[in-house]
């Protein structure tokens, strides 16, 4: 099996990190970025970016989405819906049901 080669790279904060992707995330500011608490500190980081990229933050704001609507976010797996299943549940709170019209 080939070994992918890994690059440096300088992010604008000036970390240096190596990557053998096309990926421009800096590991070090994304660490900075990851919250201490909440429903967004228990996800993956490129489940949270889908969900931030996207102005989704809070669980209210969660409750707005179908379990569809969240998955089709570049970033966001099924791994991921357990986790906001339960941070839903947990504030009396639930997915929007999907729409008969989606369904098909």
């Amino acid at each position: 099996m080939a070994t992918s080669k890994k690059t440096l790279r300088i992010c604008n904060k000036g970390h240096k990190y190596y990557k053998s992707t096309d990926c421009p995330t800096c590991p070090t500011c994304e660490q900075e970025l990851e919250p201490e608490s909440g429903f967004l500190s228990t996800l993956s980081a490129p489940a949270r970016r889908a969900l931030e990229n996207n102005g989704i933050t809070t669980v209210q704001q969660l409750s707005q989405y179908s379990e569809a609507d969240i998955l089709a976010y570049h970033g966001m797996g099924p791994g991921s819906l357990p986790k906001l299943r339960a941070a839903l549940q947990t504030n009396g709170l639930a997915f929007k049901p999907q729409s008969i019209d989606k369904q098909k």
